[in-house]
């Protein structure tokens, strides 16, 4: 036997018997749920996160991301098969390592690889012969083999003979409940074949399907396809919303009737402007790597511009609405229903109610919100909110000026809402089930 088939051949045993030790690599809304799927697989899981506020939490069978259930971190939690930590020293006992960090844009829509590099580095510095390495965090073709591989290679181990590398990106929805980490397909694409072919072992076990590709920068490139082609048709919808409205067509009538066709169209539909980690940002790693081989992604960019202006034309709309009932925008008290970036979560990553919350006060606008998912509001990257939510009572309704649907909770009384407020402005249709709407503007 070969050097190059016995540390595959010793990783490729453990994955098949499920012996193996899969460490997980950061603990947020994909690490969480893979660790998961991980141990319900049989195999015993390491999870790894910096933010040691999160380590006790999960050591005491706490959970921190409320949408995936009371049970779920307390079942982990208790079994022998899970340890949580914080110690980078403990990387080095696991047989496969899985990378699920933050892949964030700066300040001018570049790429922040700051996580993905610097966790690479922290893998590279405790790698050892026999482990197989997946990176998971969406990013630009060519990261795994341009830049996370070099760091490892720093090691002195061979890549395909000492150590295997993969990538496989996430494709975690939080709150969706058609589909979980399980049941959706995984893609898996490796720096070589050999690399390919122990991912694909390890991610069979823990989800249903998992998809060989040709390469690692095939699985790259198809996680930007899928939130490219999500952001450009969301970013049609949002164009046609104006549009339509000066025609005074219901544009959610206009959806619903082109979705009746069994082929060639697929619904999406327009909103206050796109939120969470994948949509807003994925599309633009694809057009700053772009630029390096000369090329100008200008219908991207395109969708980015027009998505990034829906946050702004809905405070437009409501200070039209204001305006219409003799009122101005400053001064006024306004309720902003929903917080969370989707309905039924309590994840706030890159929420364009923040950018509502702040256009509504350099208006001069006095601004309450209410989620029953989003007790505060705080912390975030580019803006400094501070605020409580608020408890949604007839009283409540009744002194605001204007209620602005932002986010569409389940849990939220919009029959209440529809019999007391004066003015509302709905950016997800969601009161058309309670009273006759006419595009934004609801007046009671």
């Amino acid at each position: 036997m070969t050097d190059k088939t016995s540390s595959a051949e010793v990783l490729r045993s453990k994955l098949e018997d499920r012996s193996a030790e899969i460490a997980v690599l950061g603990l947020g809304y994909v690490g969480l749920p893979l660790v998961e799927a991980l141990h319900r697989a049989g195999f015993q899981v390491l999870g790894f996160d910096l933010d040691e506020k999160k380590i006790e939490m999960l050591n005491a069978g706490q959970s921190y991301l409320s949408h995936l259930g009371e049970d779920l971190v307390p079942n982990i939690c208790k079994s022998e098969r899970f340890t949580a930590t914080a110690d980078a020293s403990q990387l080095s006992r696991a047989d496969a390592i899985i990378l699920c960090v933050p892949s964030p844009l700066g300040q001018h829509r570049e790429p922040d690889m700051q996580y993905i590099l610097n966790s690479t580095r922290m893998v590279s510095e405790h790698l050892r012969p026999g482990q197989l390495v997946s990176l998971e965090s969406t990013t630009y073709p060519g990261t795994t083999r341009g830049d996370c591989l070099p760091i490892l290679l720093e090691s002195g181990l061979e890549v395909g003979k000492d150590f295997f590398l993969a990538y496989s990106p996430e494709r975690e929805d939080p709150g969706r409940s058609s589909h979980n980490t399980r049941s959706t397909p995984k893609l898996v694409g490796g720096v070589d074949p050999l690399s390919t072919e122990l991912a694909v072992l390890l991610y069979s076990a823990a989800v249903e399907e998992a998809i060989p590709v040709d390469s690692a920068e095939v699985a790259e490139a198809a996680k930007l396809l899928e939130n490219i082609y999500r952001a450009v048709n969301i970013a049609l919808a949002n164009e046609l919303k104006p549009v339509l409205q000066s025609m005074g067509i219901d544009i959610w009538k206009v959806i619903g009737a082109a979705a009746t066709k069994p082929f060639g169209f697929q619904a999406f539909y327009p909103g206050p402007g796109l939120g969470g980690h994948c949509i807003p940002i994925d599309p633009f790693y694809l057009t700053w790597k772009a630029r390096e081989f000369g090329h100008h992604t200008k219908f991207i960019e395109l969708a980015g511009q027009i998505n990034s202006a829906m946050p702004e034309y809905v405070v437009e709309r409501a200070s039209f609405g204001l305006n219409e009932k003799g009122k101005a925008m400053r001064g006024a008290k306004v309720l902003v229903l929903g917080i969370a970036y989707k309905p039924n979560v309590d994840d706030i990553r890159e929420t364009p109610a923040a950018e509502i919350i702040k256009q509504l006060q350099l208006r001069g606008a006095k601004v309450e919100y209410h989620d029953p998912h989003v007790p505060e509001l705080f912390g975030m990257r580019k803006y400094t909110h501070d605020m409580s939510s608020v408890d949604l009572t007839e009283e409540k309704i009744r002194s605001s000026d204007c209620v602005l649907i932002v986010t569409d909770h389940k849990a939220v009384d919009y029959s209440l809402i529809a019999k007391h407020a004066e003015l509302i402005v709905d950016t997800r249709n969601v009161m058309a089930a309670h009273m006759p709407v006419t595009g934004l503007l609801v007046p009671s």
